[in-house]
């Protein structure tokens, strides 16, 4: 009996066998690398998600930070300029007293600066008139032109008027090359300035504080508050208890007693008990 003979089963080369497998293996590899990149991005993509509100949340944190410190910078600058202007106040009261000269505090608030100036001659100091000055000779055009003003209404003979120099703290007269005012701290401005001679609180120009031999002084408030130099900045802050500070100053001891905030300013005491410095309470500088 014929039996049919098996067909033979082709078999590839070894060669091509060889080739073929390294062919799968490196599908294979190309596989399991996309899928593993494609997780890799995924997590990458999650991470840097997590490293972005991290980071907004430091930013976050530090930026508070910043501004809180601003804040408190600020008060600090204030509170600094407070107390240098009170040693001002203490210091003229003193040098009047221990010079028997008249002496007086200058305060610029075009420039937001003060000086001491002491006096050549005795004067009074006329309250509620035109000009800053008090009755002193002016140093500025707006002073000079406010005593031309009175001047030409006023007839008759007319006394000669104190004319002050700048002093160092000492005593000491300089000149005009060494003497130098002070400036308040940055950032901080007088808002307003009233003493007893002034009809109104003046908020631009000079003011002045006159102190007397014998130990007195008038009545006067200064305000500060944290503000830019010019004019027009100062319309725009804002006046609140973090960021305004009151000077008042006793008359008749020269005290200066710090409020926070914007208080009335000085008004000439109408009876003895307003006169009195033992009704003034409050922080003493």
């Amino acid at each position: 009996m014929h039996h049919p003979r098996p067909t033979p089963r082709f078999e590839p080369p070894r060669s091509t066998r060889v080739r073929l497998v390294r062919a799968q293996r490196l599908a294979r590899r190309r596989l399991e690398a996309g899928q593993g990149a494609g997780r890799a991005a995924r997590g990458a993509r999650g991470m840097t998600l997590i490293e972005i509100l991290i980071v907004l949340a430091i930013i976050g944190v530090v930026m508070g930070g910043v501004l809180a410190g601003t804040g408190q910078l600020a008060s600090s600058r204030l509170r600094q300029s407070s107390t240098t202007l009170a040693g001002a106040i203490r210091v003229g009261y003193t040098q009047a007293t221990a010079t028997s000269r008249s002496v007086r505090l200058v305060l610029d608030m075009d420039d937001q600066t003060f000086w001491l100036e002491q006096a050549d001659r005795p004067m009074l100091v006329q309250s509620k008139g035109a000009s800053a000055a008090g009755g002193a000779e002016g140093a500025t055009n707006a002073e000079q032109e406010a005593e031309a003003e009175t001047a030409r209404i006023v007839k008759g003979p007319v006394a000669p008027k104190a004319r002050f120099q700048a002093i160092e703290p000492a005593g000491v007269a300089v000149s005009a090359k060494q003497k130098g005012p002070k400036p308040l701290a940055r950032g901080i401005a007088f808002r307003a300035v009233q003493a007893a001679h002034d009809a109104e609180p003046r908020t631009k120009g000079r003011a002045y504080i006159y102190f007397w031999p014998g130990g007195q002084t008038e009545r006067a408030s200064v305000q500060l508050f944290v503000c830019g130099k010019s004019a027009e900045e100062r319309s725009r802050c804002g006046v609140d208890d973090a960021t305004t500070m009151t000077l008042d100053v006793a008359p008749l001891t020269g005290k200066v007693t710090a409020h926070d905030g914007a208080r009335d300013l000085a008004k000439q005491p109408t009876t003895d008990e307003e006169a009195s410095d033992r009704v003034d309470t409050g922080g003493g500088l």
